[in-house]
């Protein structure tokens, strides 16, 4: 089992939201549900998961396109601008200090971008406000980090859950990415970067029928 000891949640990022769902749906079993849309143009819903038999507070983001901004140029977070399918996209960690973290990274010869504020509206109307880096308009194969402050972590939600049994970084030569997510300090708090063909994340889930799904 390999999972970063730091883990706050995991993006699957897709072109259309409604179908996102769905396609998870359809290969574990477990319907999200909505999370609310964020000022970038982008919209989601949620999933929790279980380590060990411990429910969170990590979780799963499936996002894309707001649809009530349907007409709009698709959002360049996370890619989905790009994107013809769902994809594994990439994760967060929650370092005890963001601040120091970034400042850290930095000094080592990494810039993981500025700590910048970002929210979203609940279905119900509460407003969520929390601190990250960079989601995707700069690199996507390291994790971003953030911090949520007062605001309730999703992830202890009344929302659905699964399993999460592993979450890697497939590298054809993992070496130099190693380095770059070394400078971050984060230890086994960041996810373990392994060799393949094929470069992107591999996320295991299991569903409740035992079964262990794999998603890219």
């Amino acid at each position: 089992m390999s999972i970063p000891r730091l883990l706050d949640h995991v993006v699957i990022a897709g072109p259309d939201l409604a179908s996102l769902v769905s396609w998870f749906a359809e290969r574990t079993g477990v319907v999200a549900v909505r999370g609310g849309a964020h000022p970038t143009g982008t919209a989601n819903a949620l999933v929790a998961l279980t380590i060990g038999g411990a429910r969170g507070p990590q979780y799963l983001e499936l996002i894309g396109p707001d649809p009530v901004r349907a007409g709009e140029a698709p959002p360049a977070t996370f890619g989905i601008d790009a994107l013809q399918s769902p994809s594994v996209r990439a994760y967060s960690v929650h370092p005890d200090d963001i601040d120091a973290t970034v400042a850290a990274a930095r000094d080592r010869g990494y810039d993981p971008g500025d700590v910048r504020d970002l929210s979203r509206r609940t279905p119900g109307g509460e407003l969520l406000e929390w601190r990250l880096t960079g989601t995707g308009e700069d690199r996507l194969d390291t994790p971003f980090l953030i911090d949520w402050g007062s605001t309730p972590q999703p992830g202890l939600g009344d929302i659905p859950s699964i399993e999460l049994v592993s979450l890697v970084r497939v590298e054809p030569d993992p070496e130099p990415l190693r380095e770059l997510t070394a400078a971050l300090g984060l230890g086994d708090g960041a996810a373990q970067i392994v060799a393949g063909d094929r470069p992107g994340y591999r996320l295991e889930l299991r569903r409740a029928d035992g079964a262990v799904v794999t998603l890219f």
